[in-house]
C-alpha cells in the first residue's frame, strides 16, 4: 500500500512538474534544428502585431512551411503539435491538411498548381521558449489555426483554435465518406433536436444560417449580449449534451489544459451558458445550419454554409486569454522594459 501511495505521489507530481514542459522542449529542439534564415523567417519577439495576424483561409503568411523543412525539422515540428493537441485533434489536423488534395482534384487544378497544397501549413514562435519566460506559438494554414501562449513552461492560451473542412463530408474518391468535423456536427445536432417547440423558439434565432461565424478572424470575439437558450432552461439530459458539445471543442487540447480550461468555465457558472442556432436543424448537405454556445469565458462557433452546405468553419475563442490575453502581454513587457 504505502509502495503504491508513493508511485501515485511521483506520478501526479511528475504531471504537474511537467505541464507544458514537453512544448517547451518541443520548441527548442525544433528552433535549434533551423538554419539561420529559416530561423529569420520563424522567429519573432513576442509583442510583435504579427503575433494577431490570425485567419484560415489560403494566403501568404509569416513562418516557416513544410514545404521548407527536411525531414527531421518536419517530424520535430510535428512534435511540437502533439505537444499541445489532444492525439484525436492531433489527427484531425492532419486530415484536414490532406483535405487540400481532395480540393485540388474537384477544381481540376493542374499538378504545378499550389494553390492547394498539404505542405503550405506555417509555424511561427513568439518569444523565447524557456521555463522562465513569456513565450509563444503559431500553427495555421488553410483551414487550421492554433495560437498557443505560455507563461514559462504553462500553457495559458490555446485560442484562437480554428478547424475547418472543406468537404465537410467527402462525396468522391479515395477518401469518400470522410467527415473530419463529424463530432462538431454530430452534437450540435443531437442538442438542437432534443428540444421541445418552447425551447427551440428560444434557441433558433434564425431561419437562416449565416454566411460564416460570425467572430471570422477579428483580433476580439465579444459577441454582445447572449442569445438563444440559456442553461438553466434545459432538462438534466439537454444540459449534459451541451455539455458533451463544449467538450468537443475544449478536449482538441492536450487533456491537462483542457481541464482547466472547462474548469474555468464551470467557474463562471454554467447558468450563464448559452446555446443559440441559426438555419436548418436537420444535417443534410445544401441545407445551412449554424450554432453557437456563448459564455463568460467564451464562444464556440459553428458554421455549414458554404459550398452547398458542405464546407465547415468551426472555432473556440477564449474570451479572456485569446492570444494569451492582456495581462500575459503586460507582464511580458514589464519583463523587456529595461
Amino acid at each position: 500500500m504505502k509502495k503504491s501511495f508513493w508511485v501515485i505521489a511521483s506520478l501526479i507530481f511528475w504531471c504537474l512538474s511537467g505541464f507544458g514542459q514537453e512544448s517547451v522542449s518541443a520548441a527548442n529542439q525544433f528552433i535549434q534544428s533551423l538554419n539561420q534564415s529559416q530561423k529569420t523567417e520563424t522567429i519573432f519577439p513576442f509583442d510583435v502585431e504579427e503575433r494577431y495576424n490570425f485567419h484560415f483561409v489560403p494566403k501568404d503568411r509569416r513562418g516557416i512551411t513544410f514545404n521548407e523543412m527536411n525531414d527531421q525539422q518536419h517530424k520535430l515540428a510535428l512534435a511540437l503539435l502533439r505537444s499541445c493537441l489532444s492525439l484525436e485533434t492531433y489527427e484531425k489536423t492532419k486530415e484536414i491538411m490532406q483535405l487540400e488534395l481532395v480540393l485540388k482534384a474537384l477544381e481540376n487544378r493542374k499538378p504545378e498548381d499550389n494553390y492547394r497544397d498539404p505542405g503550405n501549413y506555417h509555424f511561427s514562435i513568439f518569444g523565447n521558449p524557456s521555463n522562465r519566460s513569456i513565450w509563444g506559438w503559431r500553427f495555421e494554414g488553410h483551414h487550421i489555426s492554433f495560437n498557443f501562449s505560455f507563461s514559462n513552461k504553462t500553457l495559458v492560451a490555446g485560442t484562437p483554435g480554428f478547424m475547418g473542412s472543406n468537404p465537410a463530408i467527402v462525396l468522391h474518391g479515395p477518401m469518400a465518406g470522410k467527415q473530419v468535423l463529424k463530432k462538431e456536427s454530430d452534437q450540435g445536432f443531437a442538442l438542437i433536436n432534443s428540444l421541445n417547440a418552447v425551447q427551440l423558439k428560444k434557441a433558433v434565432i434564425d431561419t437562416i444560417a449565416f454566411k460564416d461565424i460570425l467572430t471570422f478572424n477579428k483580433r476580439s470575439a465579444p459577441l454582445g449580449k447572449p442569445e438563444g437558450i440559456r442553461y438553466a432552461e434545459l432538462s438534466k439530459l439537454q444540459q449534459s449534451l451541451l455539455l458533451q458539445l463544449i467538450n468537443v471543442y475544449v478536449n482538441r487540447y492536450s487533456p491537462d489544459f483542457a481541464e482547466r480550461m472547462m474548469q474555468e468555465i464551470k467557474n463562471e457558472g454554467l447558468n450563464n451558458l448559452w446555446f443559440a442556432w441559426a438555419g436548418y436543424t436537420k444535417p443534410e448537405i445544401g441545407k445551412g445550419s449554424y450554432y453557437r454556445v456563448q459564455g463568460p469565458t467564451l464562444v464556440i462557433e459553428y458554421d455549414n454554409t458554404q459550398n452547398n452546405a458542405n464546407h465547415v468553419h468551426s472555432v473556440v475563442r477564449d474570451l479572456k486569454n485569446d492570444f494569451g490575453g492582456d495581462l500575459l502581454l503586460d507582464h511580458y513587457k514589464k519583463g523587456h522594459s529595461h
